[in-house]
């Protein structure tokens, strides 16, 4: 009973046993011998990489001579003899001399030229807007017209102002630009009716007309 046993039980296990595939034949190839001999003409540049079991497609040279592209000569019968082909869309061929020197010139270079310098517009410059702010007293002129440096004494004043009283004065204007603005609006530089040029320079508080003229040049 117990051989009868055994006897179907290897009969079973036979019958599930599924064979498994030559490791040695190679992936993709049906010979792994010639998969290696071509993978090694590929290495060694003698071959092409095209897939063993395809074959070459007409005008396409499959045997790597080792001399530029450009003396491989397609096998393609329908080529037209002394007609290379278009280059690829997209890729400019501006680097090289051979292909600007064939279809330019001196004489078109100069053409082009005189074309670009007939569409040349020239746009003025624009006056710079007013300031945020600020009411067109124009501190840029004024700093630009004055030449005398800060502190030197232009314009009579009457008596010396504390400079505490200067500060609290110039508070007021939230800043120097403004506070030249509207100095020279009531009267400045040759009054001082506001009492912020005390020393008679003509910059009010504390401004300084150095960065305007140091801008212009």
């Amino acid at each position: 009973m117990r051989a009868v046993t055994s006897a179907i039980a290897l009969l079973a296990l036979a019958a599930c046993n599924t064979q498994l595939p030559d490791s040695a034949a190679g992936v993709g190839f049906d010979n792994y011998a010639d998969y290696s001999a071509h993978r090694e003409g590929v290495l060694q540049g003698t071959v092409s990489a095209q897939p063993l079991d395809a074959a070459p497609a007409q005008g396409v040279v499959t045997e790597i001579t080792g001399g530029p592209i450009s003396a491989v000569e397609s096998s393609d019968a329908t080529a037209t003899p002394g007609v290379h082909a278009e280059n690829h869309a997209g890729i400019s061929d501006e680097q090289s001399f051979a292909a600007v020197s064939a279809r330019e010139s001196i004489a078109s270079d100069r053409q082009r030229l005189e074309q670009q310098r007939e569409q040349y517009t020239f746009i003025p410059p624009e006056p710079l807007p007013p300031r945020p702010g600020g009411d067109g007293a124009g501190i840029i002129e004024y700093a630009l017209s004055t030449t005398n440096p800060l502190g030197q004494p232009v314009y009579k004043r009457g008596r010396a102002v504390a400079p505490e009283t200067l500060a609290r004065r110039c508070a007021k204007y939230g800043s120097d630009d403004h506070a030249q603005e509207a100095f020279l609006k009531n009267g400045g530089p040759e009054r001082d009716r506001l009492g912020i040029d005390p020393d008679g320079d003509g910059f009010a508080c504390y401004w300084d007309p150095s960065p305007f003229r140091l801008a212009e040049r």
